[in-house]
């Protein structure tokens, strides 16, 4: 697969290194040339460095790895590159105190498919810090991470799953995009707990089994 990376930051690093050693032909765009070429010369694999417009082109599939206020900027300039492929959206727009940056209003992946309309912007990889993603694989206690999958194109979305399942995790339908924002606002929490009140988010969910209570005899 044809995997462009706009953005040369620790997420573009985690996720492009695993695409890289699965086969996948990768080209890092960024503002800054020299640092794109710099992480692709660090993936090895025959990746390639260039800038934000020539990555977008490249790519059969597109990783946004982009901080929130610049996604939208970014997808527009790009969109006749980005028309009727698959970019995923793996941003979380959490500010200061841990709330929302979105404002309850359309989420950031909602935003980025409002940039550049035709684009099928899939949500997905927003719920874990780089360093889990640098696992070979992520996996906890034998169990591979999960990993949420939100967008409304299917071939889109079967392209995802394969890069998710690329990475060592389990894809999970996470429905449509308009449910994005529920990852987004899941990211808000998960990031309160962990790191605002030192807590294990796990433990606040029963295990599958118990979700509609406790079986009775």
């Amino acid at each position: 697969m044809r995997i462009g990376v706009l953005g040369a930051g620790n997420m573009a690093d985690a996720l492009a290194t695993h695409w890289v050693r699965a086969g996948h032909e990768v080209v890092v765009g960024g503002r800054d040339k020299e640092r794109a070429r710099g992480l692709a010369a660090r993936l090895g694999g025959g990746a390639k460095g260039d800038g934000l417009r020539e990555a977008a082109a490249f790519g059969d599939v597109v990783l946004a790895a982009l901080p929130f206020r610049a996604g939208a900027e970014v997808v527009r300039d790009l969109g006749p590159q980005l028309r009727g492929k698959a970019l995923i959206d793996c941003s979380n727009p959490v500010g200061p105190g841990f709330r929302l940056l979105t404002g309850g209003g359309a989420s950031a992946a909602e935003q980025l498919a409002a940039a550049a309309p035709g684009v099928q912007v899939v949500k997905a990889f927003n719920l874990c810090h780089e360093d889990v993603w640098r696992m070979r694989p992520p996996v906890f206690d034998g169990r591979p991470l999960a990993v949420p999958v939100c967008g409304d194109d299917e071939p889109s979305l079967d392209l995802v799953r394969r890069l998710v399942r690329d990475t060592g995790c389990a894809p999970v339908p996470g429905g449509g995009l308009e449910r994005a924002g529920l990852l987004e606002a899941t990211a808000a929490l998960f990031i309160g707990l962990w790191v605002g009140e030192g807590a294990d988010a796990q433990a606040i969910a029963p295990p599958l089994a118990y979700a509609s209570g406790p079986a009775r005899g």
